[in-house]
């Protein structure tokens, strides 16, 4: 594996090369992260990933300064695991050699709910990115995975309406056997905490069991989710029902028609803020 840290070394390694796939990402990998490099395999050669802590995805009062990296064990993780031909890891100099003030904002009625509305400008910095990750790389095929749920609709629709000839494939949420998606913020969790983060995941369940048994009062779903959740000492900050093709609030025909939904959520568990969604 080649480990590059400028945007030339990159476009050097991957000149003449038009089939290949990529998985951008934060570092401090984890089994679904490597899950996302099998299937980028998959679909393109050679697999390109990169490694970067980006700073305008991160508010004043967010974990920025003590996000976790460990480049040297990504660096081992990826070799042991043979599926990527080159690690882009730039430093923020590189990726950010001047004020970014060319930013992508995503529409208010898809980037101003859900995560947007607890986390101002973190999709626009998430867009912008992705989109400068995009042109370092010239992907055939970019992997995302479903535990950011509303992050792959938004960048899904950004190389849309931009037209970037690349592909967008998602990956299912990889779970540890307790069902609490994986994330590198699970490191946070103290041995207590870790033992309760799976109900966040069961809170999801509950939402679909109670859709799937003809439940039709959406705020009362995700209401009494809410308060149970609570009730286990979480800051919720939302559970909410919504569409799948556009994140809005299911409509009275909706649910008897059969419109696909997916369940979402956010909470604190101490100091640590989780996600994770269920289609249903």
């Amino acid at each position: 594996m080649k480990v590059v840290h400028t945007i030339q070394e990159l476009r050097d390694h991957l000149r003449g090369q038009n089939r290949a796939s990529f998985v951008p990402t934060m570092g401090n990998l984890h089994e679904g992260h490597l899950a996302l490099m099998k299937l980028a395999r998959q679909h393109g050669d050679p697999v390109v990933a990169s490694i970067f802590v980006n700073r305008l995805q991160f508010g004043p009062n967010e974990d920025f300064d003590r996000y976790p990296r460990t480049l040297r064990d990504d660096i081992a993780k990826l070799e042991a695991a043979r599926d990527v031909y080159v690690l882009f890891a730039p430093d923020e100099r590189e990726m950010y050699p001047e004020p970014q003030n060319y930013r992508v904002q995503p529409p208010d009625d898809l980037g101003d709910i859900l995560e947007g509305e607890f986390r101002p400008g973190f999709f626009g910095g998430v867009s912008t990115v992705v989109l400068k990750l995009l042109s370092c790389v010239q992907p055939r095929v970019a992997v995302f995975g479903k535990k950011d749920y509303q992050q792959l609709m938004i960048v899904r629709n950004m190389c849309r309406q931009f037209q970037l000839p690349v592909d967008i494939v998602a990956h299912e949420t990889v779970r540890a056997d307790d069902g609490l998606a994986l994330s590198s913020r699970n490191r946070y969790l103290s041995p207590e905490e870790r033992a309760e983060a799976p109900a966040l995941y069961q809170a999801l369940q509950s939402m679909r069991q109670r859709v799937a048994a003809g439940e039709r009062d959406v705020a009362a779903i995700e209401r009494e989710a809410a308060q149970a959740l609570s009730a286990r000492g979480w800051q919720v900050d939302y559970l909410a029902l919504r569409r799948q093709r556009d994140l809005q609030a299911p409509q009275s025909g909706d649910l008897a028609a059969g419109e696909p939904l997916v369940a979402l959520a956010a909470a604190k568990l101490g100091a640590t803020r989780l996600i994770d969604n269920l289609e249903l």
